[in-house]
């Protein structure tokens, strides 16, 4: 069956019933949105999102199982190389902050090319990491992580690019700014807390635990005082993002009926 009928036949099912969109949604773990366009005929799902609602309107699957293949679960390549790029960022990141710290004692940095080579590796993995979570965000829709997302994108490529400047130019040292950025990048990481806070249902209560630790950093950071007290649960919260990404990707790539929370299409 194809669209536009199996919106149609998914409408009818649902209106039979007696259910709203909404109360369909509590019982296959979607979102209102993703039902509404399915419905309109405006997406085609994956198979496991459309077994998922025919379960939920007690209707047999497997007279529209036909036309959906096991190719539609292919994990998109991108997903690896951005899960690479945050264990990259992860160790680099490490450099990363021992060379900072020895720029705000000293004024300068031993070997500054040695740096500004670092913060370039750093940005770039990590731009990467969170572009491969922007795009998962459309497997499992959470449009406050989303938003928190690009945020901290914005405040690296604004920070990052402070950063290089007063390497090449020696115009300024990082300790002229360093509150300001420690306070921008503290903020966004308890934004970030926040948006997996938001998550329900999804993998137990892990993207609680990962939310309750980026919540927790960001505060500590944005207060100064808190810094390296800081920097242990945002450790735990960097570990718990890889583990949800690979999670993830399992999730989408497992031959058997994956979790119904997948249920959105993955926007090219």
């Amino acid at each position: 069956m194809k669209q536009p009928e199996l919106g149609k036949k998914i409408s009818e099912l649902r209106k039979a019933k007696g259910l709203t969109q909404e109360e369909l949604v509590e019982k296959c773990n979607l979102n209102v949105r993703t039902i509404q366009r399915i419905e309109s005929g405006e997406v085609t799902p994956r198979s496991y999102t459309v077994k998922a609602l025919f379960e939920a309107l007690d209707y047999r699957w497997e007279e529209v199982k036909s036309g959906f293949t096991d190719e539609e679960r292919k994990v998109p390549t991108y997903l690896y190389f951005t899960f690479a790029a945050g264990l990259v960022f992860f160790f680099l990141a490490f450099f990363e902050i021992g060379m900072e710290y020895e720029w705000i004692e000293e004024g300068k940095v031993q070997n500054a090319n040695s740096f500004l080579l670092v913060k370039i590796g750093t940005f770039l993995t990590y731009a990467a990491f969170i572009y491969g979570w922007i795009r998962l965000e459309s497997f499992i829709p959470n449009q406050v992580l989303k938003i928190a997302l690009w945020t901290m994108l914005g405040a690296n490529v604004i920070w990052y690019a402070v950063d290089c400047f007063g390497l090449i130019t020696g115009q300024w040292v990082m300790e002229d700014y360093y509150l300001v950025k420690l306070s921008s990048f503290g903020l966004c990481y308890a934004f970030l807390g926040v948006g997996y806070l938001c998550y329900k249902r999804l993998w137990s209560n892990i993207p609680q635990i990962i939310g309750a630790l980026g919540v927790i950093a960001g505060i500590l950071i944005f207060s100064g005082i808190g810094v390296i007290f800081g920097l242990i649960p945002l450790t735990l919260f960097e570990v718990g993002q890889l583990g949800m990404m690979i999670w993830a990707i399992n999730h989408i790539g497992r031959s058997s009926s994956p979790d119904s929370a997948f249920s959105t299409e993955l926007q090219s």
